[in-house]
């Protein structure tokens, strides 16, 4: 839209469909989104307006809401969906504090989506192998990059709390700032923007997916989760002597409870299995931990103050806004359930077969379809086509032959 027409606050308008366009650009059938697929306003949030720094020409980027014509929030809307969690919070006097943890790739451009990802040259000719997990060293060459990226957040309004070299290749994990999840989910959205469009100008390309190369750990997107209360601003998961309190043991409880049925809002594609069937710290499981990166959910080592339930399940490409509102309604349903959880773990286990999770994206999907709870917390409409189109995105995957297949199936017998 033209910088004058947003001014005169002139409304933008979408066809509902595009709320559940799949990621190869086609639509389920029209029954998933009303068969006359009428319009939706964006409405722009007026505190995530921002110009875009890298951008050579002036330019700005607006955060919407998919608001029904009739004013109301659309159903199809993942950002209405968290919304609508942070309000279930709020009507119990409660507010969820949530951080993400974002890890992300840096490859060389890859022209030939048939080759490897390749990490970039670095200053001394050579590519990187794998050796520098948490190093300081700027040997990667990719320093005018970060740097660029540092200027991109501070102009965005984005916080950082820590940046480091993760255990892949050429990959990287910041931490931003915990704070509200509405403004968290909007910043890590921004972030992924923001990193893919700055490694462009420098002849970079960011990877999000979950699982990009063999034999390397994959990219998550931890989730950390604590609740306060409205006005004090008191952690509700710890007492008033710093011990865990019931509150604290109902939200592991609804996680637990909900993590198989929403692996699949986690877990959104094909290859975010990859990730979590090779487990480098990537457990595929619901028990919950003290500090055990093996646990789904971990129990950081924290003061008090600072007691938090970290879901270690999400990858990097799933969608924030979602990923954050299934977590949290997952946990405010153990609250108000008062469910208990199981007994933690610790060092090594055996994951019991009541707390293992889907490994693959069809058995997540089959999970979410059978699931009571998904359609009370996410409504009908959301959940039915939320699987109508990540069917379409799993029916085109197995459209394909994969080079595996040729190489190692076609000589048998």
């Amino acid at each position: 839209m033209t910088a004058e027409g947003f001014l005169e606050g002139r409304r933008l308008q979408m066809a509902r469909g595009v709320l559940l366009q799949c990621i190869m650009g086609g639509y389920p059938p029209a029954r998933f989104y009303g068969s006359d697929d009428g319009d939706l306003a964006l409405v722009p949030d007026p505190a995530q307006i921002h110009r875009l720094p890298w951008s050579r020409q002036p330019r700005a980027l607006a955060i919407c809401d998919a608001d029904e014509l009739s004013g109301e929030s659309s159903a199809l809307s993942t950002r209405g969906q968290l919304k609508a969690v942070i309000a279930r919070y709020a009507a119990r006097g409660l507010a969820p504090v949530v951080a993400t943890e974002l890890e992300f790739f840096v490859f060389a451009p890859n022209s030939d989506p048939t080759q490897p990802f390749q990490p970039p040259l670095g200053l001394d000719g050579r590519r990187e192998e794998g050796h520098s997990a948490f190093s300081v060293s700027s040997n990667n060459g990719l320093r005018p990059f970060f740097s660029e990226v540092y200027e991109c957040m501070a102009a965005l309004g984005l916080p950082r709390d820590t940046f480091m070299h993760e255990m892949g290749v050429s990959q990287f994990e910041i931490n931003l700032l915990h704070g509200d999840p509405l403004l968290l989910a909007d910043q890590t959205f921004l972030f992924k923007h923001l990193l893919k469009e700055v490694a462009l100008k420098h002849g970079l390309t960011v990877v999000c997916m979950a699982k990009p190369l063999a034999h390397t750990p994959g990219s998550s997107m931890h989730i950390h989760q604590s609740i306060v209360e409205i006005g004090s601003g008191r952690n509700v998961f710890s007492d008033q002597h710093g011990q865990p309190t019931a509150t604290f043991r109902h939200f592991i409880g609804g996680q637990q409870a909900g993590m198989a049925d929403f692996t699949a809002l986690f877990a959104p594609n094909v290859n975010s299995y990859q990730r979590l069937c090779h487990p480098f710290a990537s457990p595929n499981n619901a028990c919950w931990s003290e500090d055990n990166r093996a646990a789904g959910l971990r129990i950081p080592a924290s003061s008090p103050v600072a007691r938090r339930v970290e879901n270690r399940l999400p990858g990097a490409d799933a969608n924030p806004y979602l990923a954050i509102a299934a977590s949290l309604a997952a946990g405010l349903h153990g609250i108000e359930n008062e469910l208990e959880p199981s007994a933690a773990i610790q060092g090594e286990f055996v994951v019991p077969d009541n707390l293992s999770l889907p490994c693959t994206l069809h058995a997540a999907l089959e999970r979410l379809k059978r699931s009571q709870l998904a359609m009370e917390l996410f409504g009908k409409e959301f959940i039915e086509g939320y699987i109508a189109s990540k069917t379409m995105e799993l029916t085109s995957f197995f459209d394909e032959i994969t080079p595996w297949e040729r190489r190692v199936l076609a000589a048998q017998a």
